[in-house]
């Protein structure tokens, strides 16, 4: 009987076209390749990707975290924002800009909440011309819903990044959102 060339793992899932993560176990598969593992990491010095990077990976998070409601965390962003300003509901333009976003972005955004009955673009009654973005009992209950799952993911990058951390990294981004001087240094 002559040795063969496939590992346990591979005799066991059907030869090595079908191991897969499935099949393998903590302890049954070793990697052979004598090359040392490589880093995907980024090496780029620019502040924007990093930016990016560290958004698109914490969305990722919190999407995973708001799965039960439904929404995704740029969604509950918004009717949390509109909860906050239901006393004086913002237009489209105003909440783009309350959000640092293009107004067409939210528009994009808008239409599903507004769609699924979470949001009334409204009239308002002194100016005809304007159109506030209500939330309605729906959005509301949706928020309210949410809240819980947003609050236990927020906890949990706290815990991880450290409350003091945190409130300094906050400070940062939203100095970096809405500073007005800033745009004038890139003259």
């Amino acid at each position: 009987m002559g040795i063969s060339p496939y590992t346990a793992t591979e005799i066991k899932c059907g030869g090595p076209a079908r191991v897969n993560r499935a099949c393998m176990t903590e302890n049954q598969y070793v990697k052979r390749s004598s090359r040392p593992k490589r880093s995907f990491r980024s090496e780029s010095p620019c502040i924007v990707a990093a930016m990016r990077a560290a958004t698109r990976r914490l969305t990722q998070l919190y999407d995973e975290a708001m799965a039960p409601t439904g929404l995704r965390v740029t969604q509950f962003h918004i009717l949390s924002e509109l909860e906050r300003r239901s006393a004086d509901p913002p237009t489209v333009g105003e909440l783009a800009e309350i959000l640092t976003m293009e107004r067409s972005a939210l528009g994009q955004t808008l239409r599903p909440l507004e769609r699924d009955g979470f949001i009334d673009l409204g009239e308002d009654e002194r100016d005809a011309r304007r159109r506030p973005i209500k939330l309605t009992k729906a959005g509301k209950d949706k928020v309210v819903r949410g809240r819980r799952y947003w609050a236990g993911a927020h906890e949990k990058f706290a815990h991880f990044f450290g409350d003091n951390q945190l409130a300094v990294l906050r400070g940062t981004l939203r100095d970096i959102a809405e500073n007005s001087q800033l745009p004038e240094a890139f003259q």
